[in-house]
Order: C-alpha cells, then structure tokens, then sequence
C-alpha cells in the first residue's frame, strides 16, 4: 500500500470537526514520544485546522518521563504524546500528570480504558504493538543466516555482533523487552538470558526505534524492536521483515498524558480529546505508523500487525509500570549485563 501523508493529512484534516476557531495566540506544548514523521504530521495538521500553534518536542519515553521530572517545580509541558505506557504510569504514580476523564472513554478498546482506570484516569491508552524481531532478509542471505523465530535463536553464536536493541534506561522499547522476559521466565532466568544476549548485541542504541531503521539501512542484521515499525521502513524501498517470537511476547500501550501544572490546560484538554477521536487515530497510518488504535471506530490499516496471530504473556502493566520497579530492573540490567564486556 502506497500511503501519501500529506495527502492523507489534507483529506483527514477536511473531516475534522475541529473548525480552526481558536484564536491565533493559542498554544500547546507537547512532548511527542512516537516516530518524528506522525508527530510532524499531527503538528501539521493540527495547528492548520485549529489555528492553535503547537510546539512539539521529540523524545523516547525514557527522556520524556527524566525532562518532567526534571521540570517538576515549573512545566513547560502541557501534553505527552505516544511512547510506552510504563512510563506514563511512572509520571502518574509520581504527580507529573493531571487526573482527566475524556468523554471518549467508552469509544476506546477495553486495554486503552484499563490503562486510564490504572493510572486514576492520568493517562489514557492511545495506541498498542507487539515487540518483536525486525531483519533484513538480504544481509541474513549474504551472511547464511535463518531469520530469527524465537528469544532463543538470538543466542546463538552466529548472530554475534548482527543484534541491535535500545538501552532500557533512555527506551521504553528496551524496558518493555526486560519486563516481557522477567514475566515470560522469572527473574533469575531472564538475566541469564539477557547476559547472554549481550555477547550478540552490536550496539545499544538510545531511541527504541533506532535498531529497526539500522536493520533496514544494512547497518545490524537482526533488531529487538516493536513490529509496527517495520511496515513503514519497508514502504519507504528499505529490505525489512518482522516476527514475534514463538514462545510470546509482550505489547506496549502506547499513551498519552496531560502534564500537571500545564500553563495552557485548556488547549491541552482540547488536543487530548481531538487525539482520541478515530479521525485523529488515523494519522498514525497516514504517516506510515502502524500501531493498533485505541479507538474503536478507527479505520485500521491493513499493515498493522494482526493481534489474533500473535502469542502474548499476560503483561502487568500495573507492576511494571511502577517507579520502583523500573528503576530495580534498569539498575540490575545496568549492573550485571550492560557492564559485561563483549
């Protein structure tokens, strides 16, 4: 499927309800934690069709959640859009984020509400993906190499130096990989097992979103990634293909938050309740994103990964989405396999 964005973007924007009335002074800042062209494309069209001006910073979840923390006493941050949903647990758990309870709530699929009841209605689930494996089928041929299938095959020793995977302290990706493993085996097992993925690993990169892209550009064999992000490196020409490991997997709820303290509430309540209507939803598609959208009426795109054939762990959100526990995993991961040598 050959998506045009700003065409998209120019059609979607024609259906939207909200007429550009605001007055021109308005303004939302955002912090947006999806891929640079969705939230290029959300700034767009946004501010041309309500006539608020929108300054958009991108961040990975994991430096989104240090820059509110660090920006507690005085934010500058009025929303937070998209990245993992541990992370806007995390913001809601410490007060960063204010309790709003959308009108929208029941058009959202079961996991996005549960994501918003969790966290006492101070985030709201917005999108959802598998984690998985990207490759590039032409390197794995040029190397005589079997696509990955499950946790298990990235162990094995030719795969040394082809894997690219994020730093769980920067990535939400990353961590929702430490979190999936420690919930598919235990504790003990899963380190194990990432101590021994660490002689495989290339390089970890700060952005979850960096291994994929360097699969597709040539530059590692094989990454540790969400599936949805391969669909959109592969439209652009680029040799990328993805699975989910046979023994399950875990998915992140992507998220959105409104930051406590925010200096134009109003804009940001407006923003959040345009983001969870199904016309919004589509933007992430029309920029060639291909999560599962939290609404239930949006269109979904056939390139989005098709949840009924995959095998997922019952992921707690509620547990792994907690500060002291993020903070536990990511020192111990810090500690006794980030400091291995390779």
């Amino acid at each position: 499927m050959n998506h045009k964005p700003a065409l998209a973007a120019v059609a979607l924007a024609a259906s939207l309800s909200f007429a550009g009335t605001a007055r021109a002074q308005e303004q939302v800042n955002i912090i947006c934690s999806v891929q640079a062209e969705w939230c290029n494309l959300i700034q767009t069209v946004y501010g041309k069709t309500t006539g608020v001006k929108v300054n958009m910073s991108l961040k990975g979840s994991g430096e989104a959640l240090a820059q509110l923390i660090a920006e507690r006493a005085n934010p500058k941050t009025d929303i937070w859009f998209g990245g993992t949903g541990d992370p806007h647990l995390q913001a809601a758990e410490q007060g960063l984020s204010l309790e709003y309870k959308s009108a929208a709530l029941p058009q959202l699929h079961d996991w996005a509400q549960a994501q918003a009841a969790q966290s006492g209605f101070k985030t709201v689930g917005i999108y959802s993906g598998p984690l998985g494996f990207g490759y590039n089928p032409e390197l794995l041929a040029k190397k005589k190499l079997q696509p990955p299938k499950s946790w298990a095959d990235l162990l094995k020793p030719e795969y040394k130096g082809e894997i690219q995977v994020a730093n769980p302290a920067s990535s939400g990706t990353a961590y929702t990989m430490v979190a999936t493993l420690v919930q598919l085996w235990g504790e003990d097992k899963a380190f194990e097992y990432m101590k021994g993925l660490h002689k495989n690993i290339q390089t970890y990169t700060r952005s979850g979103t960096g291994p994929i892209k360097a699969v597709a550009r040539g530059e590692a064999t094989v990454s540790i990634s969400f599936v949805h992000d391969g669909p959109g490196e592969k439209l652009q020409g680029f040799p990328v293909e993805t699975i989910t490991p046979a023994e399950g997997t875990g998915a992140e709820i992507g998220s959105m938050s409104i930051i406590k303290g925010a200096r134009n509430l109003a804009a940001a309540k407006k923003f959040y309740e345009w983001a969870l209507t199904a016309q919004a939803q589509q933007f992430g598609a029309a920029a060639k994103q291909f999560q599962l959208p939290s609404n239930k009426g949006a269109k979904v795109d056939p390139n989005v990964p098709d949840f009924k054939k995959i095998k997922f762990i019952k992921y707690d959100y509620a547990k792994y989405g907690a500060s002291a526990e993020r903070r536990r995993l990511i020192a111990k991961w810090e500690k006794d396999v980030n400091s291995l040598p390779r």
